[in-house]
């Protein structure tokens, strides 16, 4: 359980709307919470959201990017050779 204090100004505007809405104001501050948390994945670029997930199954061999042809050729020889 969370307790929160809030000026009394942001108190009353909570007040009203919960009113309006016809909504308690636990109900709306869960709301605005969700659409905040939400909001802030979006302001990160998919390099921060990805972070997590890079070279989480990796090979560890940190060469593979610049030596792909080589191993492919290799792989070519090795299969049309082995008659």
């Amino acid at each position: 359980m969370t307790t929160v204090r809030l000026p009394m100004e942001i108190e009353q505007k909570l007040i009203s709307f919960s009113e309006l809405q016809n909504k308690s104001k636990t109900e709306i501050i869960k709301e605005a919470l969700e659409v905040f948390f939400y909001q802030q994945n979006f302001d990160k670029d998919s390099y921060e959201l990805g972070l997590d997930y890079f070279g989480k199954f990796g090979s560890g061999d940190g060469t593979l990017s610049k030596t792909y042809k080589n191993k492919l050729k290799d792989k070519i020889r090795a299969k049309y050779n082995t008659h």
